[in-house]
């Protein structure tokens, strides 16, 4: 994992994707502190895909509560 500066990330911005899409990850920091990773989407795919699902079986498995009575339109206002 590589740290780049705020600034630097947008005037290389080409440069970290470039490195990214070979698979680097870099921390983002400004004024010192981290504030972002950049990362290869694939990696994280994979992760939140598995996370989703997990998340689904275990909804499907709850019981429904609360009232069903409204309508969408009242879900909206």
């Amino acid at each position: 994992m590589r740290t780049v500066t705020a600034a630097d990330a947008n005037r290389q911005f080409s440069s970290v994707l470039r490195e990214v899409s070979q698979g680097e990850t870099f921390t983002v920091v400004s004024r010192g502190r981290p504030v972002a990773t950049i990362a290869p989407a694939s990696a994280d795919h994979a992760r939140r895909s598995a996370a989703k699902a997990r998340l689904l079986v275990r909804l499907r498995a709850q019981e429904r509560t609360g009232a069903r009575d409204w309508s969408r339109e009242e879900l909206y206002e």
